[in-house]
């Protein structure tokens, strides 16, 4: 009888990290969308240096007033040394989400982002030469083939949204590339990353922001006609967007990895018919097919990864060249859908 309640506590805990983590996510990317579109404040490297402060504050209360989480230390050295290159290209990834979001509809944003497991393994293939089983090279056709597909047939395309999500994939994957060298021995939880990072993405971007949309953003001050309610709605965006951070590292602790998985590529689908409802964007038959096939490939991909994760080479294995030192070398990196953050 105990076991059975501590069963069905457990699953209820995992529904509600869920629940509350699509919640969170799916507000952040309507929200972002609805200031670009609704409210005319076009502006995504401002939007995103909001983002960064309110996640930095945040973090801040979460860590040194509340104490929720522990601190984790990082010497001086390290902190320019190792943090401050991931927390640049943190800051692009962020930054050409946002900027991919002013162009495009959500539906083809979200989906673009699936394409980043591909990039992550040709990545690493490319710059550490590191061996894959067939497995997961097989798995990626589907998400190719559905990224394709879903940019042929997009209505709504604009060639310069679709690259910035494309070098968004790009600058996830190099994050989670440059995450495995240049923070090695630092055991990071989402908190803890954005408490060190958001600062110095504030720092790299704050000028940017100021020069290139610092004029426009005074104009729309002056020509804008309910600012402050607007005003209200962009840092709102701001604090859910750190909110986001804190449901992460909620719903990893409260799930297993496959339960992450399909609950991640569930959530890009829930994300894209909110989206479709609130803002009517036209999506083709062919469109929402090509959407469908790149979710069921990252679900495959997924579930790929995590069978190989839970096998044992045989023993007795001739060694080549070209044969992994242990099973891991045989997997990617992970990223898959934590890079939603800030």
């Amino acid at each position: 009888m105990e076991e059975s309640v501590i069963f069905q506590w457990s699953v209820f805990r995992s529904l509600l990290a869920i629940l509350q983590w699509w919640g969170f996510n799916v507000t952040v990317i309507i929200m972002n969308k609805w200031i670009f579109q609704k409210l005319d404040f076009k502006f995504p490297l401002s939007v995103s240096c909001i983002h960064f402060i309110c996640s930095s504050i945040g973090a801040y209360v979460v860590i040194k007033v509340l104490k929720i989480k522990p601190l984790i230390v990082v010497e001086p050295e390290d902190r320019w040394r190792r943090i401050f290159p991931m927390s640049f290209v943190f800051c692009i990834n962020i930054v050409l989400g946002n900027v991919s979001l002013r162009f495009i509809p959500v539906s083809f944003m979200q989906t673009i982002k699936s394409f980043t497991p591909a990039t992550t393994v040709v990545l690493q293939w490319l710059v550490w030469r590191k061996y894959f089983d067939w497995r997961i090279w097989a798995s990626l056709v589907p998400i190719v083939g559905g990224i394709l597909l879903t940019s042929v047939t997009e209505l709504s395309f604009n060639m310069f949204g679709f690259c910035a999500a494309l070098f968004g994939c790009l600058a996830t994957s190099t994050k989670t590339i440059l995450a495995e060298s240049l923070l090695h021995g630092y055991k990071f939880d989402s908190i803890n990353t954005v408490y060190y990072m958001a600062p110095l993405a504030t720092m790299i971007l704050g000028l940017p922001a100021i020069l290139v949309e610092g004029s426009g953003v005074i104009n729309w001050f002056y020509t804008h006609e309910a600012v402050w309610s607007s005003l209200i709605i962009i840092l709102s965006s701001g604090l859910l967007a750190f909110c986001l951070n804190f449901s992460i590292f909620y719903v990893i602790h409260s799930t297993t990895a496959v339960t992450f998985n399909v609950a991640g590529n569930l959530k890009v689908a829930f994300a894209v018919l909110i989206s479709w409802m609130i803002f009517r964007n036209p999506i083709s038959a062919m469109n929402a097919v090509g959407c469908a096939i790149t979710l069921v490939g990252c679900t495959f991909y997924g579930y790929v990864r995590h069978l190989l994760s839970q096998q044992q080479p045989p023993p007795g294995t001739p060694r080549t060249p070209r044969t992994p030192r242990s099973r891991m070398e045989l997997l990617p990196l992970v990223n898959d859908k934590l890079d939603d953050k800030v």
